[in-house]
This record gives C-alpha cells, sequence and structure tokens, in this order.
C-alpha cells in the first residue's frame, strides 16, 4: 500500500539525573563529594533509504521513542547514555514540525537528527570548590524534545510523467523499464505511482507514473490532488497525451493548467511531448496532430510519435530525456557550487545560545528572562534544593543578567520567570 503523508509522535530520550553522594571510605575522614553525572537521553535519527518508497509504517507505529538516559550514581559513575533510535525513511521524506521544514531527506544514507536527547545532569562532584567543600545538589536530567511531526514523501525521480487518465502512461513506463504497473483499458487503473527504471546507452532514468489528471485535479477533484507533489522533483517531465484526441491542443493546455494550478514553477521544468498508441495510424493524421500539438506549445517543447504497445519511437524519447536530465542535472550541480562560495555573515550558534533577554510582565508584575543557555540552567536546576536555586541565581549574575533585571526595577524578592519555574531574585 502506497502511504506518502503521515504524522508521527517524536520523543527523544530524557537525560539522567545527577546524583548527590559523598566517599565513605573507612580511611577517608570526611569525604568528598563523589556524585556522578546522569547519562545523555537518546537521540530520534531519521535514515533515508532507497529500498523504501512509502510511509505506512508510520500508519502502524505512530509514536517514536527513544530511550532515556541513566540517572548518575556515586562513586562519579556517570550514567549510561540512552541510544540514538534510527528510523529508515523513503528518499524524498520532508519532515515538518508545526508545519516547518525541519529536515529534507534526499540522499541514500543521508542522516538527520530529528530530535535531540536530553543532556544528563551534572552530579553533585561537579560543584566542588574551594568554597563549597560539601555541595549537597545536583542537576536535574534535561526533557528531550517532543512535538508531532507531518512527513510528506515526495519521490524523487529524473523524469514524472503526466497527463489525462488511460493516455499511456502505465504502459509507457512498463515498457521502457522494470516496472509493472497494473494496466487495464479504463481510466484510473494507476491508483497510486510508480516507480521505473529505464536504461538508456550508458545511462539510466528514473521515471516516475503519477496517477492521471483530470481538470481541476489541483483543486481536489480525481486522483491528482493527492499525487501532484511527487512531480515537484522531478528533473523533466514527459508529457503523454492519446494521439486520438478530439482537441489534442486543448487536451495539452488543461494538464499544463493543473501543473501551474499546483505550482507555477512546474510550467519552467523542461519537458519532452510524446503522442500515443500511433501504431497503424494514417502519416497525414499524425502529422496534423504532432503540428496542432507544436501550436499550443510556448517552450518549444520537442514532440514525438510513440507507440508503446509496438515499441516505436521509444528510444529517441528516452534520448531526449536523458539529455534534458543531464542538462538540469549539471546546472543543479553549478548552483550548488556557488552557492558553497558565497560568503555569510550571521551569528554563530554559541552567540545566539548566549544571548538573552528581559522583559517584565506588566500585569503579573514578575520579570521575564529568556535565553538558550539560561532556560537550559533552569531546566536543569531542582527548585526543591535551595543550594540548587542559589547556584541558578550566581550564574544569573556571572552572566550579567542580575545587572539588567535590576536596571528593570527588580529587587530582592522579585519573582524571576524562567523556562516556567519561578524564584525570588534573592534568596528569602
Amino acid at each position: 500500500m502506497f502511504v506518502d503523508t503521515a504524522k508521527v509522535f517524536i520523543s527523544a530520550g530524557k537525560g539522567g539525573n545527577g546524583a548527590v553522594g559523598f566517599r565513605q571510605e573507612i580511611y577517608v575522614d570526611k569525604g568528598g563529594p563523589d556524585g556522578g553525572d546522569g547519562g545523555k537521553g537518546g537521540d530520534v535519527i531519521f535514515v533515508a533509504t532507497e529500498n523504501l518508497n512509502t510511509l505506512i509504517d508510520f500508519r502502524y507505529k505512530p509514536e517514536l521513542k527513544a530511550p532515556a538516559g541513566s540517572n548518575g550514581s556515586k562513586q562519579n559513575q556517570r550514567g549510561k547514555s540512552g541510544e540514538a533510535l534510527r528510523i529508515k525513511v523513503p528518499m524524498g521524506t520532508l519532515v515538518k514540525r508545526n508545519g516547518e521544514i525541519i529536515a529534507d531527506l534526499t540522499e541514500n544514507g543521508q542522516e538527520v537528527v530529528i530530535a535531540k536527547g536530553g543532556d544528563g545532569g551534572f552530579g553533585n562532584a561537579h560543584f566542588k570548590s574551594s568554597i563549597r567543600q560539601t555541595p549537597r545538589m545536583a542537576e536535574l536530567g534535561e526533557a528531550g524534545d517532543t512535538f508531532e511531526a507531518e512527513l510528506e514523501l515526495k519521490l524523487l525521480a529524473d523524469v514524472g510523467l503526466v497527463g489525462f487518465p488511460n493516455a499511456g502512461k502505465s504502459t509507457f513506463l512498463s515498457v521502457v523499464s522494470n516496472a509493472r504497473p497494473e494496466i487495464a483499458d479504463y481510466a484510473f487503473t494507476t491508483l497510486t505511482p510508480n516507480l521505473g527504471v529505464a536504461d538508456i546507452d550508458s545511462s539510466s532514468l528514473l521515471i516516475a507514473d503519477i496517477p492521471g489528471l483530470i481538470e481541476g485535479a489541483s483543486e481536489g477533484k480525481g486522483l491528482g490532488d493527492a499525487f501532484l507533489r511527487h512531480v515537484e522533483r522531478t528533473a523533466v517531465l514527459l508529457h503523454l497525451i492519446d494521439i486520438y484526441s478530439d482537441d489534442i491542443a486543448a487536451a495539452y493546455r488543461t494538464i499544463r493548467l493543473e501543473l501551474a494550478s499546483y505550482s507555477p514553477e512546474l510550467l519552467t521544468r523542461p519537458e519532452v511531448i510524446a503522442l500515443t498508441k500511433a501504431e497503424g495510424l494514417d502519416d497525414e493524421i499524425v502529422a496534423m496532430q504532432v503540428d496542432a500539438v507544436k501550436e499550443a506549445t510556448e517552450n518549444g517543447a520537442d514532440v514525438f510519435v510513440i507507440s508503446s504497445s509496438a515499441h516505436q519511437g521509444l528510444t529517441e524519447v528516452l534520448r531526449a530525456l536523458d539529455s534534458k536530465v543531464k542538462a538540469i542535472r549539471s546546472i543543479e550541480k553549478e548552483i550548488d557550487a556557488d552557492d558553497d562560495d558565497l560568503v555569510t555573515i550571521r551569528l554563530t550558534d554559541n552567540q545566539i545560545a548566549d544571548a538573552w533577554t528581559v522583559t517584565k510582565d506588566e500585569e503579573t508584575g514578575h520579570f521575564v528572562v529568556r535565553g538558550d543557555k539560561v532556560e537550559k540552567f533552569a531546566r536543569r536546576t531542582d527548585f526543591s534544593n535551595f543550594e540548587g536555586v542559589n547556584r541558578l541565581r550566581d550564574i544569573l549574575k556571572k552572566l550579567g543578567v542580575n545587572h539588567e533585571l535590576s536596571r528593570a526595577g527588580a529587587v530582592g524578592d522579585s519573582v524571576i520567570e524562567i523556562g516556567g519555574h519561578e524564584f525570588t531574585l534573592l534568596e528569602q
């Protein structure tokens, strides 16, 4: 069963808590802290593979959960990190979070961390200093990334077959490639996209047969609305038209209009036109139909006359497609190379993480501190432990947050909010 969309709940592993412990050997007086750190939670990683072409597995397994990291323990023993959860997905899979694309897996073997596991908390051995000999605090492990992801599969192919139902797309694919799509003498035989590899000279082409389009397909009529996404990533379009069409130019324009309605960019895609089912047809009628299509084209597309069942004209079409695919792939490589040479100026990840802001909530009177790093410290603080909260206060002071809080009007008993946690500026 072909499935090209799915929703899945993703949960990376929680980091283990740090431990509070002290050395207790018989001959060691007043042993120091030896609580170990918690282990990191497991990541959720998607791995693109060419051996899959459907998202159906996610319909039966709608939740992906990586294991948590283990808590730290005494004798400076660090907790075991949770193993990464690796999930295979088809090449061409888009991963969205709240409608925003967070990953696009287009190459075989490509790996992307979709959800990061939480960091483990530090044990109390980490906090020993000359002024803090017996720290009785440890950090909590962070929660891993948790969210609902929308998956969308867009088949990756060199050539996309488009045309009306029963135009001969499946027959063409079955003859020129190793694909075996269902073929019958009625419209909408193809209910799901099919992929096939066609060999031509010393090259090969990956061809996608898209279910037949009808007028209004881009608005949801027929089957085309669900599958037009699969032509978005093809390098070249092969437009197949039944040569027996009463108005062959109108048939061509209708499909072009549906492509444009779905995505105007598709009209700029290189195109080859093939008039199908031409076996035994009078040469004069063939010439008339070819002229009609050429008059309707705006991009000077090549027009061929073929018969898949009689194996006529197929080699010429495949060679034309191969030439256009190679040309577009060459241009793509040049664009990628130019992009690599561009010099961009942006904040580093560390600079972004270190940045923070202070605002006052006029409704509650609380002072809200936001920033990746300060919120991370807050998530790892055990607010039931006064030493842990005091450490967070020290961190805010070192980062300069306290100075900004004072400038904003905060005093000792003012309530500070960070990452959903509340505490006073100074210990009360």
